[in-house]
């Protein structure tokens, strides 16, 4: 921890993320980043490679990989820039929270350190050990001005070098203005590193300007060579020079003074200021802004040479001749405002003082300016140079603002970006700290988010020649027998020629094969290749060369610029793949593994050429690219120089020493030369032309045709004619005769190309010069009826056939005598439509046979009910179909349609067509949404008028739904543009109909505002009521959902909704489909909404199936579509699994539930309100309702009937138990009403009997006898009579626990309602604190002490050595001596230890991780003592002081924790005991109640009582004055025997349920009053003069004996005779709210006070009196108390729900676990490690003690400890029991219950071991988590002392404190001057100063 400031550590843990990403596909490239922070610097360590990254608030170390190997966290601190650095923050009063930006960062090689400054604390540096930059070796503890170093301000550049001397290692450090504070510092200074105060610049030297804001100096960058230091900068001049330049400085590096200190200006032609410079070997490179805003820059190189010239020029100058040039102009002048001026001095100066002197002037500025020339200029802002010197060539690195980093080849007097790369994120600029490593081979490249190692040059990613020498990186060439990209020293025969092959080499080209003889070969052959490669390389004599052909490799011989090769054999190639005729295979020169050079080379096969192509083999065979013939006669394709056996050769087209080549010179069929159509049935000739079968003269051979008809290869016999013609051309020639022959395809077509080919033989086929085939046809087909036929291709001579089989035919088919030359008459099948308007122009269909051969047939030939129809030639179709336009004609003409042709009879239709005029009446709805999708109805009269048709409202086309019928037209309207009114318009053809009457209004669009609720369960059925505006504009609202489901196909959404939804007349609307298949497989399932009003819909929710995955839940309100998260303000639309409901009875669905009169009926399952509220779940029994009183996750209680209800369907004898979620309706079995027993009355006769029996026997028996007969039947009786009672309270408690417990879930779910607006009533820290760390003492723990006369002015003095006390509490060994000798005090008891150790924790609370050191120590010598005793009493009770520093430190720890998780199921609990205990009686005197968990506190008595509701009076007249203001009445539930303090007490509850408990009114200070009627206001008290005394037992008044009626009105009223202290509540005094007793059984006089029992009246024990029957029945129910003890059962099963949260939200690891738990539980693992305990149940005992049974123990039993809440003394007994519960829980030896246990332990005798399960869960999940580190505890640690800064009361703690030393002063003065080291550090010495300020005590000092 810093020694000032204050700082806020964030988790180290969240740097465990820090990880390097490789984000670009650059090989080789590594990155490193770490989220949320920004990196300021980057230093390279030089030789180890380690890299470290200076950050905002932390430093990295880096490996050259960067991988992250430490980090060290620097901020953020307390601070501000206008202070110097402080320890106290009063000190500083404007002083913040600051991140700490790194603003130096260097390596000092020597020291093995790294140097580090921030922005913080005016900039003062640290140094860190350079193997580990988390260990601080330096820092300074109070730092003088001369320590600021950096720059306070982040946009303030620093730069810095260290110059390693013979005898030390100096700092040299640039900077700019920045802050206030800073203007003493000069703008370069020499520090030292070592040394008493490191980075101190006394006594070294320092620029010293005149002032520094003439001048504001902004540094670039700083470097050094073997003599010098130069540092690159902008500036302004004083005075003379008002704009900026920039410059470079010289100082030499042993110069301590700044003797040497030397500045020229650099200017780059016609280019701006400076923005980046590097250092090359002998040149400076600078990158100056270019362009008029900047936005260019351009690359300047200045020689070192002339630099240094330059700077030695104005040197001799200034030394020698006052600074001016030999013209006697100024050219070296004195700058900075510093009175010292150039001289004249001898002329040899310069070089006898080299580095100056004290006598020489100093600082020295150049005017002469050193000029270059740009290399290159960019088009983007560079902020980033560095440079490489390699293999004789400067290559330039430039980093952007933008992210990119550009490569330069720096090229004589010009540069050449050659590659450019983006490194950072886009528009992130790369830092100045461009770094190359030490071997020169990666750049280090950093941006604001990460840092980057980039290769130098990426060589090995240019995988061949090509690429490698076009990306033209100088420093990469290509490797020819390497067959690599690398550069040049890799490769090792780089001295030879035409080895390394270089881009920027004239004639540098990659090697190739140029040519190949011959270029490809059978494979059939194995020869000799020749490749012709130019510039070979040449090879030692026993190397070589070998060629590759694919995995085949032969021997190379070399002839200069020729290489031959041999080729493999036949069975060395392999196949040709399937459907080629070749195999190409790489064919790669190789040196030894490297292909020099590579080309392709086929091997062919023409065996396989002639069998790929069958139709044309030969054509193929001399085509192919191959040198394959063709042998004619024996149908072969063979390689070769000709045919075999001197067979006649076709020659290849490759030949071109041979005239006749080509596939031209192939036998082969030219053309058919008969016709090519071809009638089906009769004989025909066919004949082809062919050519070129000289090839087969003097050879016999026969000649056959084939066709190829569907499923059968047909062969025709043929012959050869030859043909005689110009034996050039037509050598060869001839016809092919096909033998006539009669074709009968299989299948009937009107056309059938049939392909049609030649052999010689059967099997020699002749090629097919192009595709031939024939044509078969038949008339028949196609031709149906005799127009048709007739208006077939003349040419095809079909013709009409009316033999016995009538028919289209072949002409010569049919016979002469058959042939039909005039059609018969037209036939008309069916007309459409029937009904047309009168305007006639209607499209009538007329459909038919013989409807003519042409459209001149008709053109005049058709009429309609006697009227005229006008044929339309563009849609006539021969014979079948006319479309005829209608002519007008009068409302109601009917007739037939006649189509007659030419002279033959006319057709008549056997249907009529009607002109009828179609009416507009009326339309439904009248309005919809201005986006459309409204369904309007037009109704009217013949509106099914005409085929076409269509609607427009208002212009727009309203798309019509099919069906239409006769009375009525639906549409859907579409969007208008406004809204407004809008005409309907019906087309009836060409006749409009518009409807007068009435017009569609387009209304605004439905605005949906909201939608509640956002949850169903999948079944659906949930009421969702949606708000909005215009929503009765809307036809048909729906909520829909898209599903996407591969198991949602067409089955399944048919089972979800009917998807046949057909529409007829009768009904002309129909719901939407429930679920329906949308395109892209989603399925949309849809409810109907109802419109309850314009501004509320009401919808139920679709149901969707469990596999289904919802896409979107939306709204469609006609065309308008909502999102439900749109209408819901967010929230989107959830669906749940479907409840789960256990059926009643446990013997299964179908067996009746046995329901006892007045029962509760009690229902579990799961997820039961995850999708439905309890109001909206409806039960039913039979007929009758179920009421629904709780609904939780897993319970429902409902109120049934009184009486059994019938069966709802009658069928049943018994009725059902349903449950109805929505649409989801569980049946969970029958239910049987039990009846209640009646008695049956006692017979007469049995009376008579008995009197007469009882009779004779008193006169037979003694008298004695009589008298033990009596009393044995009374005691019977009595004893019957409880197992009666017995009986009742047995069957009752399981109805009651129900009761009880939906009745307390109704209260606890109002209570979280109103918790959501009030919140919890957490204390604050401050009083949390003081709680837990003194209880018992009340509110205020730590009173001021109040001063005596005199006292007030040594405040002061006091105030001062408190303070000393509490630094000398800083010291480890101060802090644990004292500790130590106080517990080692007799009289210092078990009290005072505890108060001195929560003393300690409030001193020390802002220093937790001192606090947690100093227990950790104390817990290891407490683990140490009780190790050598018995381990496991270690931590058992509160003994020492470590024990309640281990309280203090959980409770701080846990504050958060306690808040965020345990809180609430904590305060839940006590609200639900509360809510119990107030619903019975309590007695106010013995303190016992009716309803508790502890025995003790039972009341074992009968009382009867009567719950009342009071109306309080709340507002200004209360509390009785009669003002004007408005009063409010609140219900309050008190009962009628509670005392009136009990119903004041209640009455505030309910009052005040979202105030806290300190800020009520105290009960004490009120009155009760009770208003009746207008003037009867009584004031209520617990006793007063009606109070009943009887016997010297005076009862406390109730409500009861003030007969105090249900709904009485009530007021409180302060108390009068209080005086001025009623207002004033006790909670809120300093003495705790529980100082007021309870009423004490106090005696006043000798009267006893008594409420509900007398507490002398002990039911034990108590003897049976004569007297009334009520006070004998009294006295038996007495006899047995533990009848009551029922109750305890009762309530336990109420509030188990609670108890069950609260250890779940303490036991629980679902949570992260809080790190303090964590990080206790692994220093306890750890001790039990070192002292060698391997017990398991040791080490529970101890986490157990330590955590459980210590914090959370103490949590349970004391909420007052968190809330701020008044704890009863019954509610304390309850909790008391759920804590040792929890005890009981935490221990490991078996929880073993008997007869004689006690009654709280059998109570939870069930739960303890489930309990202790969770215990050991909780342990072993603790112990699998990951290890909680020191630096994470720490982090946390000081996080929790920055949040808790205003720790309670620390002086005061701090006086308390030294009371307890004041009384064992000198034994500690002894302890610490017995230790040696105490001795060393002067602590005794330091008390003594502490007790004279503080006492003004007088020592020996």
């Amino acid at each position: 921890m810093a020694p000032f400031g204050f700082h806020l550590l964030l988790p180290p843990w969240l740097l465990l993320l820090l990880s390097p990403q490789p984000l670009l596909p650059f090989l080789g490239t590594h990155h490193f980043s770490a989220p949320n922070t920004t990196f300021n610097h980057l230093a390279l360590a030089p030789g180890q490679g380690t890299l470290y990254v200076g950050a905002v608030n932390r430093l990295f170390q880096l490996s050259p990989e960067l991988q992250l190997e430490v980090t060290a966290v620097t901020g953020p601190i307390v601070d501000s820039p206008d202070c110097v650095p402080f320890r106290d923050p009063a000190e500083c009063p404007q002083a913040q929270l600051t991140d700490n930006a790194n603003q130096l960062l260097l390596v000092s090689g020597r020291a093995q350190e790294l140097v580090a400054c921030g922005q913080v604390r005016q900039g003062v540096c640290e140094k860190r050990r350079l193997g580990d930059v988390a260990t601080v070796l330096y820092q300074a503890e109070d730092p003088g001005d001369g320590q600021f170093v950096a720059a306070n301000t982040p946009g303030v550049a620093t730069v810095g070098l260290v110059v390693p001397l013979p005898d030390q290692d100096l700092l040299l450090v640039a900077r700019g203005l920045a802050g206030k504070l800073s203007a003493g510092v000069p703008p370069l200074s020499v520090r030292q590193l070592t040394g008493p105060q490191p980075f101190s610049s006394e006594g070294l030297g320092r620029l010293v300007v005149g002032d520094f804001s003439d001048y504001n100096n902004s540094y670039v960058a700083a470097f050094a060579n073997a003599h010098f230091a130069y540092f690159v900068f902008r500036r302004r001049g004083a005075r003379a020079q008002a704009e900026y330049r920039s410059y470079v400085a010289r100082v030499c590096l042993g110069d301590t003074n700044l003797y040497s200190y030397v500045e020229v200006p650099l200017v780059c032609q016609g280019q701006g200021l400076i923005q980046a410079a590097f250092l090359a070997p002998g040149t400076l490179l600078g990158a100056f802004a270019a362009g008029l805003s900047g936005a260019r820059t351009a690359l300047c190189a200045f020689p070192l040479a002339e630099l240094d010239g330059s700077m030695e020029q104005a040197r001799r100058l200034c030394y020698t001749a006052g600074g001016r040039g030999p013209i006697g102009t100024e050219e070296a002048t004195v700058e900075y405002g510093v009175t010292s001026r150039c001289v004249t001095l001898p002329l040899d100066s310069p070089e006898s003082y080299p580095c100056g002197d004290e006598h020489t002037p100093s600082p020295i500025a150049g005017r002469q300016p050193l000029e270059a020339r740009p290399l290159l200029q960019l088009r983007q802002p560079v902020s980033a140079v560095a440079a490489l010197q390699a293999d004789g060539h400067t290559i330039a690195f430039l980093g952007d603002i933008q992210g990119q980093l550009h490569k330069v080849f720096v090229n004589d007097s010009r540069g050449q970006v050659y590659h450019s790369q983006q490194v950072g994120p886009p528009g992130m600029a790369i830092s100045p700290d461009l770094l190359v490593d030490s071997s020169g081979s990666h750049l280090y490249v950093l941006t604001a988010q990460q840092v980057a190692r980039v290769p130098v040059a990426a060589c090995p990613q240019f995988l061949d020649c090509p690429s490698c020498l076009q990306a033209r990186d100088p420093l990469c060439g290509w490797c020819i027998l390497q067959g690599r990209c690398t550069r040049k020293g890799q490769c090792e025969r780089v001295t030879q020629a035409h080895q390394w092959l270089w881009s920027y080499e004239e004639g540098s080209r990659c090697l190739r094969i140029q040519s190949l003889r011959p270029a490809q070969q059978p494979r059939q052959e194995q020869g000799q290749v020749i490749l012709s490669v130019p510039w070979l390389p040449t090879l030692a004599e026993d190397e070589y060369f070998h060629c590759a052909f694919g995995d085949y490799d032969s021997l190379a011989h070399v002839q200069g610029p020729h290489v031959a090769c041999i080729t493999p054999p036949q069975d060395q190639v392999p196949h040709n793949p399937p459907g080629t005729d070749h195999v190409t295979l790489p064919l790669a020169l190789m040196f030894e593994d490297v292909a020099v050079a590579t080309t392709n080379f086929s091997f062919y096969d023409c065996t396989t050429v002639q069998a790929l192509e069958v139709a044309a083999p030969c054509q193929a065979c001399v085509g192919s690219p191959w040198r394959c013939h063709w042998c004619p006669q024996s149908g072969r394709c063979v390689h070769g120089e000709h045919c075999p056996e001197g067979e006649r050769t076709v020659y290849s087209s490759q030949e071109e020493d041979i005239r006749v080549r080509g596939p031209e010179t192939c036998p082969q069929v030219e053309a058919l030369a008969g016709p090519h159509l071809v009638p089906v049935g009769w004989d025909i000739h066919l004949a082809l032309h062919v050519r070129n079968l000289q090839y087969f003269q003097g050879l016999p051979a026969s000649y056959n045709c084939w066709l190829e008809l569907p499923g059968e290869l047909q062969r025709l016999p043929a012959s050869l004619q030859e043909t005689a013609g110009d034996r050039d051309k037509d050598e060869g020639a001839g016809l092919i005769h096909c033998q006539a022959q009669k074709f009968h395809p299989s299948t009937s077509q009107w056309e059938l190309p049939v392909p049609i080919y030649v052999t010689r033989g059967e099997t020699q086929r002749l090629d097919n010069a192009r595709t031939l085939h024939v044509t078969l046809y038949d008339c028949a087909v196609g031709h149906p009826d005799c127009s048709h036929c007739q208006a077939a291709n003349g040419s095809l001579g079909c013709l009409w056939c009316g033999d016995s089989q009538p028919g289209c035919r072949y002409g010569p088919l049919c016979p002469p005598a058959s042939v039909q030359l005039l059609c018969p008459t037209p036939s008309i099948k069916a007309i459409e439509p029937l009904t047309g308007p009168p305007e006639g122009g209607l499209a009538l269909t007329i459909l038919g046979s013989n409807l003519g051969r042409t459209f001149a047939d008709v053109q005049d030939a058709v009429s309609v009910a006697g009227v005229p129809c006008s044929p339309d030639p563009a849609r006539y179709r021969t014979s079948a179909r006319i479309v005829c336009v209608t002519s007008p004609a009068p409302n109601g003409t009917t007739g037939p349609v006649q189509v007659a042709i030419r002279s033959r009879p006319p057709g008549i239709s056997a249907q009529h067509f009607t002109y009828q005029d179609p009416v507009l009446l009326s339309l439904s709805p009248r309005w919809g949404p201005q986006a459309g999708g409204t369904q309007l109805t037009i109704h009217g009269q013949h509106l099914h008028t005409g085929g076409n048709i269509s609607a427009f409202v208002g212009g727009q086309a309203c798309p019509i739904l099919k069906p239409m019928c006769p009375e009525a037209i639906v549409c859907r309207t579409m969007p208008q543009a406004l809204p407004g009114e809008a005409t309907v318009l019906v087309v009836f053809g060409h006749a409009e109909r518009k409807l007068l009457t009435s017009s569609f209004r387009y209304t605004a669009n439905p605005r949906l505002l909201a939608a509640e609720p956002s949850v169903s369960f999948r079944g659906g059925g949930r009421l969702i009521r949606v708000k909005g505006t215009d929503l009765d504009a809307v036809w048909q609202p729906l909520l829909s959902v898209w599903l996407e489901d591969e198991a949602l196909r067409d089955p399944e959404v048919k089972a979800l909704g009917d998807l046949d939804h057909s529409r007829s007349c009768g009904a002309l609307t129909t719901d939407p489909q429930a679920c329906v298949q949308l395109a892209g497989g989603l399925v949309q399932c849809s409810t109907v909404c109802s419109v309850n009003s314009s501004r509320l819909l009401l919808c139920r929710s679709p149901a969707v199936p469990d596999r289904a995955h919802i896409k979107r839940v939306f709204f469609a309100l006609d065309n308008v579509h909502v999102d439900f998260a749109s209408a819901s303000g967010g929230q989107d639309f959830q669906y749940q699994p479907n409840p789960r409901l256990t059926p009643l009875s446990r013997e299964g669905p179908s067996r009746p539930y046995r329901l006892k009169p007045g029962h509760v009926l009690h229902v579990e399952g799961e997820g039961l309100n995850l999708g439905i509220s309890k109001e909206e779940v409806r039960v039913h029994i039979g007929d009758g309702a179920c009421l629904v009183k709780t609904l939780t996750l897993t319970h429902l209680y409902c109120e049934p009937p009184p009486h059994a209800p019938q069966a709802a369907n009658g069928s049943s004898a018994l009725p059902q138990f349903m449950v109805q979620m929505g649409n989801v309706r569980l049946a969970l079995g029958p239910v049987q009403y039990e009846e209640e027993p009646v008695l049956p009355a006692f017979p007469v006769e049995a009376q008579v009997g008995l009197g007469m029996g009882a009779a004779v026997l008193i006169a037979a028996v003694l008298l004695l006898t009589l008298m033990y007969r009596h009393k044995s039947k009374q005691a019977l009786r009595d004893y019957q009579k409880v197992l009666i009672q017995l009986e009742n309270l047995e069957t009752g408690v399981g109805d009651q626990c129900r009761k009880e417990f939906t009745d307390l879930m109704t209260e606890m779910t109002d209570l979280s309602s109103d918790l959501e607006a009030s919140g919890i009533p957490f204390l604050d820290y401050r009083t949390y604190a003081e709680r837990t760390f003194f209880p018992g003492h009340g509110g205020c723990p730590l009173q001021p002490k109040l001063e005596g006369p005199g006292e007030e002015g040594r405040r002061a003095t006091v105030r001062q050595g408190l303070t000393q006390l509490s630094n000398l509490l800083n010291s480890k060994l101060f802090l644990l001596t004292l500790i130590h000798t106080l517990e080692e005090q007799p009289s210092f008891s078990q009290r005072d230890r505890c108060h001195v150790a929560s003393l300690l924790s409030l001193a020390l609370h802002s220093k937790l991780e001192y606090l947690t050191d100093i227990m950790k120590t104390l817990l290891s010598d407490l683990a140490a003592h009780y190790v050598r005793k018995n381990p496991k009493l270690m931590l058992r009770r509160t003994e020492t002081m470590v024990e309640k520093l281990l309280t203090n430190w959980l409770s701080i720890c846990l504050y958060t924790f306690l808040r965020e998780v345990a809180g609430e199921p904590l305060y839940m609990l006590f609200r639900a005991i509360q809510y119990q205990v107030d619903k019975g009686p309590v007695d106010a005197v013995t303190g016992k109640a009716k309803r508790t968990l502890n025995d003790s506190h039972l009341l074992r008595e009968d009382v009867e009582f009567r719950p009342l509701t009071l109306m309080v009076l709340v507002g200004p007249a209360a509390g009785g004055a009669t003002s004007g203001g408005e009063l409010q009445r609140v219900p309050a539930r008190v009962l009628d025997t509670d005392t009136i303090t009990q119903v004041k007490e209640k009455v505030l509850d309910q009052v005040y349920k979202g105030t806290p408990f300190s800020q009520r009114p105290s009960v004490y200070a009120l009155d009760l009053e009770w208003r009746s009627g207008l003037a009867g206001h009584l004031t209520l008290s617990d006793e007063d003069l009606t109070s009943v005394t009887q016997n010297h037992w005076k009862r406390l008044n109730t409500l009861q004996h003030y007969k105090v009626p249900d709904g009485a009105t009530v007021g409180l009223i302060p108390q009068l005779h209080n005086g001025a202290t009623v207002s004033q509540s006790l909670a809120q005094s300093c003495t705790s709210g529980e100082n007021i007793p309870m009423l004490e059984d106090g005696e006043e006089g000798g009267v006893h006070l008594w409420h509900l029992v007398k507490a002398t009246e002990e039911p034990e024990g108590v003897k049976a009196r004569r007297g009334s029957l009520r006070e004998r029945e009294r006295a038996r129910a007495k006899a047995i108390p533990e009848i009551y003890l029922t109750r305890l059962l009762s309530m336990k099963g109420t509030l188990q729900k609670f108890v069950d949260d609260t250890f779940q939200a303490i036991l629980s690891v679902n949570r992260p676990v809080p790190l303090a738990i964590k990080y206790l539980f692994d220093f306890l693992d750890e001790l039990a490690e070192k002292h060698g305990i391997e017990d398991p149940e040791t080490l529970h005992i101890w986490k157990t003690n330590s955590l459980l049974l210590r914090f959370w123990v103490n949590t349970l039993k004391n909420p007052q400890l968190i809330f701020d809440v008044h704890v009863s003394d019954n509610v304390d007994a309850i909790l008391a029991v759920i804590a040792q519960t929890f005890i009981d829980a935490c221990t490991i030896s078996e929880h073993k219950v008997g007869r004689d246990s006690p009654v709280n332990k059998l109570l939870y005798a069930r739960e303890i071991p489930r309990y202790k399960q969770m215990v050991e869960k909780y342990y072993a999940d603790i112990h699998r988590s990951s290890p909680a580190s020191y630096q994470e505890m720490n982090s946390a640690l000081a996080e929790l002392s920055g949040n808790y800064t205003s720790a309670p009361h620390c002086l005061e703690a701090l006086q308390e404190l030294y009371n307890h030393i004041h009384r064992y002063y000198d034994q500690i003065i002894s302890a610490l001057e017995e230790d040696p080291m105490g001795q060393k550090m002067q602590l005794a010495c330091r008390l003594q100063h502490v007790a004279a300020l503080v006492e003004n005590k007088v020592t020996d000092l």
